[in-house]
């Protein structure tokens, strides 16, 4: 119940994401006076009886631990830890509201939250394992059931390993239950909050991010809602940008694999589609598929554009950074193939990032997660062999040796043995969004958390951020940690009450609010909420609330005169209209 985005199962992250497509189904059989089926009038009593009635904590927790009838304690943690294998509850009732915890158990495999989707294993004996992964090595994986209990199984020994959309918690569990128990057990959940004393006060995680007396607007740019008819009720948007040069031109962004091409005058919208890659891309489970669109420094000259997308090969999901070109009038893709620049190998299917931006610099930066598994077991992000949990520079205008691209000369890690060249930075968990303030060239990144807070990040090169030895200010593990190495701290930090997944932003420098000059604008996916903050010298001085948009905050864009947008994974993009806002 926690994470980025699901995918058909995106967000972003991506969900709607949090209301399955069966509780919209029967929203939509009510408000037209049909008749439900005899399943959906069952789930539709518990709904109900849940919403509208309040239940005993004491008898809820005593079910929650009840190993006879309901089991969830076997499945979930409740202290932070995550050692189990449902998702950790600790601070549940911060992270969802009622309706989504209820539908959370209503229908368990409609929403299911990247890192614990079922993994099924088929031996070279013909036996057949399911579990959620809890490590991935070359020496072969471990699952753990809903019994708890772990299976090892040896590398040599697996013939086939694939995923699956069926949740490992079981459908028909309020079965056993009558509506009043049922309410008992979510009154309980809300209950599991975050307290205050269980995080470390620092300047950088104000315990209250009061809101603005006046906000910004949130207004719909389009006329069109980019959503796809086969997806179902939920989208899946992940990116939206001006395309360099056209100031009325701009790409937009499925997960699914489409690129949509929109057309604005001051009375009409044209709406094309740019390009299909449905057929390459990888979207079926996690947070993958078409993540991010980024422009070369010279593309009005070379006309060429990136993207940073999953595909799945040899039983992998594998990211891929593809060089590709508009046709010569800039109306949609050229049709030719596209140049392979780097892939990089998931372990598990979560955590790949999903960013890509050209820098100042007019080098390559993209951010890759440590792809799991959850609580990153392997070290991957403190790993400097390995390209998982990193920040990366690359100059893709020249090459080196056996590689499509080269290494700029001032990496911080170049020419050191034992170390990939391409890092810039490194202790990263899922980088989701960064970007360059325009006036000053401060790298910002926003890292998604495991169980308790999110982060916001200035990159400096040859910095480690700490994952997994820190979450945000908190320590979280000893097993990878080096003596006497630093770590560098983030510049804000946000608790659970305020949301579960970050979504990185922009630092406005428009002209039409000095207010707002200089704040960076970030926000979350799953509450929704839209934040402003400003530092000084890599040190917060001041965080706000700016509203809440109606969708998942998926990403957020720029355009060249300063706009800011905010892009909504259920298909809307909405403008921030700073004009009567103001930020104090």
């Amino acid at each position: 119940m926690t994470g980025r985005f699901n995918s058909p199962t995106l967000p972003s992250q991506l969900k709607t994401p949090h209301r399955s497509l069966l509780a919209v189904a029967l929203l939509v059989v009510l408000q037209n006076g049909l008749e439900l089926p005899a399943k959906a009038q069952n789930l539709d009593a518990y709904r109900k009886h849940a919403l509208t009635h309040e239940g005993s904590v004491t008898r809820g927790a005593k079910l929650f631990n009840e190993s006879e009838r309901l089991g969830c304690a076997k499945c979930h943690s409740i202290d932070g830890h995550a050692g189990k294998a449902g998702p950790d509850l600790y601070a549940v009732g911060d992270k969802f509201g009622r309706h989504d915890i209820i539908d959370a158990i209503l229908m368990p495999s409609a929403t299911i939250a990247p890192g614990y989707e079922t993994v099924i294993v088929e031996t070279t004996s013909g036996e057949e394992f399911q579990g959620v992964l809890k490590q991935s090595t070359a020496a072969g994986v471990q699952l753990m059931g809903a019994d708890g209990k772990l299976v090892s199984v040896a590398a040599a020994d697996i013939k086939a390993r694939r995923g699956s959309s069926v949740s490992l918690m079981p459908e028909g569990l309020q079965a056993s239950l009558s509506v009043e128990e049922f309410t008992d057990l979510i009154e309980y959940l809300t209950t599991l909050r975050q307290p205050e004393s269980a995080l470390a006060s620092n300047q950088g995680m104000p315990a209250v991010l009061p809101p603005l007396a006046k906000p910004p607007h949130f207004r719909p740019w389009s006329t069109n809602e980019f959503t796809l008819p086969d997806y179902g009720v939920r989208s899946g948007l992940t990116s939206f940008h001006q395309v360099p040069g056209a100031s009325n031109v701009f790409l937009i962004l499925h997960q699914k694999g489409i690129i949509w091409r929109v057309e604005k005058t001051a009375n009409s919208e044209k709406k094309t589609v740019f390009a299909d890659l449905t057929g390459e891309v990888f979207s079926e489970r996690g947070p993958n598929g078409l993540l991010d669109v980024a422009f070369h420094p010279k593309f009005r000259q070379n006309r060429k554009y990136y993207l940073f997308y999953q595909v799945f090969e040899s039983g992998k999901v594998t990211t891929h950074i593809v060089e590709k070109h508009f046709n010569a009038d800039f109306t949609g893709d050229s049709g030719k193939p596209a140049r392979l620049i780097l892939k990089i190998v998931s372990v598990a299917e979560d955590h790949s990032g999903g960013c890509l931006q050209f820098g100042p610099d007019g080098f390559l930066y993209l951010g890759m997660g440590d792809t799991g598994p959850q609580t990153d077991p392997n070290g991957h992000a403190q790993n400097l062999q390995l390209l998982l949990g990193k920040m990366m520079r690359i100059d893709v205008d020249h090459e080196d040796a056996g590689q499509a691209y080269a290494i700029p000369k001032d990496n911080p890690f170049r020419g050191q043995a034992g170390v990939r060249p391409e890092i810039w930075a490194y202790g990263l968990r899922n980088p989701w969004r960064f970007s360059f303030d325009r006036l000053t060239g401060d790298l910002w990144l926003a890292d998604v958390g495991q169980d308790r807070v999110e982060e916001v990040d200035l990159i400096h090169p040859g910095k480690n951020y700490g994952w997994n030895v820190y979450e945000a200010f908190e320590p979280f593990s000893n097993q990878y940690r080096k003596e006497g190495l630093p770590y560098t701290p983030p510049v804000f930090a946000y608790r659970r009450k305020y949301g579960v997944s970050v979504t990185g932003g922009y630092v406005y420098r428009g002209d039409k609010n000095p207010s707002f000059r200089g704040v960076y604008v970030c926000g979350d996916y799953v509450s929704k909420r839209v934040f402003g903050i400003t530092q000084e010298n890599g040190v917060l001085k001041m965080a706000r609330q700016l509203g809440v948009i109606p969708q998942g905050l998926v990403s957020f864009s720029e355009d060249d005169a300063g706009n800011l947008y905010a892009v909504g994974y259920e298909g809307t993009i909405y403008q921030i209209d700073f004009t009567d806002a103001r930020f104090e």
